[in-house]
């Protein structure tokens, strides 16, 4: 629907023929010259805002990375796989450790099909998967119309680097939950509030990106609740700030969705979990009702997730480390904030789940 057809056919078998194939196998090292190839790279990266790490990097172990130089855009991906072994199956992740397919069966002998969208923002489309699978073709089209999802919020959202691995915003996770019908395009970083988005010019960039008929959904709270030049007041400027978020969306033929800040990890002594957000979970629920703007009450359902689990095992969803169980962490870490991969993935599926409640046109009808 919104591509021309596939720009790229790669075979990963010779049983694949035909005109417009291109085979290769997975020794098939990265070419400047063709611009594409697998690879794997000189190290972890660490810093968000250089944005070089690979999908490979958030494997255990690191696995290659497939890389195909492409311009910037929206894209769709098809690929076959067959099992190897009884119990096989395949993740794919793409760009900054984006989750793109998690663990999909595929039966010894059986060919299985898959296909997810993806965005595309430095001109190399960037792909590593793993399973006892053997993937057979990869069909790359360049979808310019595609609808986008942009994400604008913090370090839990953001697409953490991997030397932090598993540390995992859960803007890496929300793409296991959609199909191929929308891209995202993640610009949350880490540190920001609803003011500093703005002031730092990020927010000026989504709106030289974004068309009509794509979204941008909005989450702040955790640093808007801080006495710094970030900070902002629940029921005045924070409310002032995500309504330039509302407006500046409409005006483009966007539409907007606000998602509330979800709670930390803290317990009371009755198993309750404690709201660490104030003023600022009503504040933006009350400014989308004034506004008629789609709300997902992440901090109630990420309370009800956590509440169910309780202290001990609702660590799994967090940055719990032990000491030495990943290279990038090797002192471990204990962090009640951010999620770990697995916490991200669920707090995604809240997501997901707030969408497909709300009915919101297009991006519920994209949900897997």
């Amino acid at each position: 629907m919104y591509g021309l057809g596939p720009n790229y056919r790669f075979a990963f078998n010779k049983k694949t023929t035909g005109e417009g194939w291109i085979f290769l196998d997975a020794d098939s090292a990265f070419n400047w010259l063709t611009g594409y190839g697998f690879s794997m790279p000189p190290a972890f990266s660490r810093y968000e805002d250089l944005r070089d790490s690979w999908p490979g990097d958030y494997f255990v172990p690191m696995a290659p990375s497939f890389l195909v130089n492409v311009p910037k855009g929206n894209y769709t991906v098809a690929l076959t796989f067959t099992g190897l072994e009884k119990g096989a199956a395949l993740t794919v992740k793409a760009g900054m450790g984006r989750i793109a397919l998690d663990r999909i069966p595929a039966a010894p002998g059986g060919m299985v099909k898959e296909s997810f969208a993806l965005h595309v923002e430095d001109g190399q489309l960037k792909l590593a998967w793993t399973g006892k699978v053997q993937v057979n073709t990869v069909e790359i089209t360049h979808a310019p119309l595609l609808p986008t999802l942009f994400l604008a919020g913090d370090s839990t959202v953001t697409d953490q680097p991997s030397g932090g691995y598993p540390y995992t915003g859960w803007g890496q996770a929300i793409g296991k939950f959609l199909n191929a019908s929308v891209a995202v395009d993640n610009h949350a970083r880490s540190g920001k509030s609803s003011k500093s988005f703005i002031t730092e010019g990020r927010l000026n960039r989504v709106w030289k990106l974004i068309k009509p008929g794509d979204y941008i959904a909005v989450q702040f709270a955790h640093n808007d609740e801080k006495d710094n030049e970030g900070g902002t007041l629940a029921y005045s400027t924070y409310k002032e700030y995500l309504s330039q978020y509302i407006a500046g969306a409409r005006e483009r033929g966007a539409i907007p969705v606000l998602v509330s800040a979800m709670q930390r990890r803290f317990f009371e002594e009755d198993g309750t979990v404690r709201d660490t957000h104030g003023d600022y979970i009503p504040a933006m629920e009350e400014l989308a009702r004034e506004l008629g703007v789609p709300f997902i009450n992440l901090a109630a359902k990420s309370k009800t997730l956590l509440e169910k689990l309780g202290p001990e095992a609702s660590k799994e969803l967090f940055m719990w480390i032990a000491p030495g169980k990943y290279a990038g962490l090797p002192d471990g870490k204990e962090d009640n904030t951010h999620f770990s991969e697995l916490g991200a993935i669920a707090i995604a599926a809240l997501v997901a789940e707030g969408i497909r409640e709300l009915d919101i046109p297009v991006l519920a009808s994209s949900l897997r």
